[in-house]
């Protein structure tokens, strides 16, 4: 089981060349999570969604505040990364790919985990094929079976499902609801898809364009959710709402309503449910 505390947490890049000003991409972030709970991080690009994996990953260092994050007995916490795309190896098979990342046991005991992680997305059909010869909801698929084959204290997941077509996209929400029923990993989910959020999440936080926490939404609603269910599609407008008035505030604090500042959350930034794009 995984324990993360993020306290007062303060990302700034340095300029690249002479003449820029420092980026804040995230000013404030405090939170905790722990054990099986999927978390999803919400707001627009831009407001240190993705940056804040990364610092739980430790891709990048905190510029301030303390990130914690500890197993049951202090024990080292495994962590699993899907990105937006795969990242799958191209010259290696889908058996392969996911064998790459296994260090634990011998040669037939990582085969073994491999195979059974395909079973579990539906893919061990595919194990001698290539990553060129999977579709796109395949390929990602693959990337989910070799986060989870390292049997991951906490998954991270960075909007995996935004380069997928809106009926892929679908069925794999789907999917991923019934992986992480059957993992014991806690999920922290990158997205600007409020519909996704409360389709997967049972805690949503809201974030600012100026890289903070607005609200902390828990959601406790049965599993599986279909986006057609009245407290989904009720609970999505609660929360448009509750970017409208982000927005209305920072416009308000800036004195500027002719446009949105970087603080602010501008509708076009939220991405549109499938069952309303025209």
């Amino acid at each position: 089981m995984a324990r993360l505390v993020a306290r007062n947490i303060r990302k700034v890049f340095p300029p690249r060349i002479g003449g820029q000003q420092p980026v804040a991409a995230i000013t404030d972030v405090s939170f905790e999570m722990e054990g099986h709970t999927f978390v999803s991080l919400v707001g627009p690009s831009g407001c240190g969604k993705s940056t804040f994996l990364n610092l739980v990953s430790g891709v990048e260092i905190p510029t301030a505040g303390e990130l914690e994050l500890v197993g049951d007995e202090s024990q080292e916490v495994r962590i699993g990364y899907v990105f937006q795309d795969p990242r799958l190896l191209p010259w290696r098979s889908v058996l392969d790919n996911i064998l790459y990342v296994q260090d634990h046991g011998n040669r037939a005991e990582r085969r073994q985990r491999a195979n059974d992680f395909l079973k579990l997305v539906g893919l061990e059909h595919a194990s001698t094929l290539y990553p060129g010869q999977l579709s796109g909801g395949m390929q990602q698929r693959v990337g989910i079976a070799r986060a989870l084959s390292i049997d991951p204290g906490l998954l991270l997941m960075d909007e995996p499902f935004s380069h997928l077509d809106a009926i892929t996209a679908r069925t794999m929400r789907k999917e991923l609801q019934r992986l992480w029923q059957t993992t014991g990993a806690g999920i922290l989910f990158v997205t600007h898809d409020v519909l996704e959020a409360v389709l997967l999440s049972n805690r949503v936080l809201m974030m600012s364009g100026r890289g903070e926490i607005y609200r902390d939404i828990k959601i406790d609603l049965p599993y599986p959710r279909l986006q057609t269910d009245h407290e989904v599609v009720t609970l999505q407008a609660d929360i448009l709402e509750l970017f409208e008035m982000m927005q209305a505030e920072s416009t308000e604090k800036n004195g500027s309503a002719a446009k949105p500042s970087s603080g602010a959350v501008a509708a076009s930034d939220l991405a549109v449910p499938e069952s309303r794009r025209h």
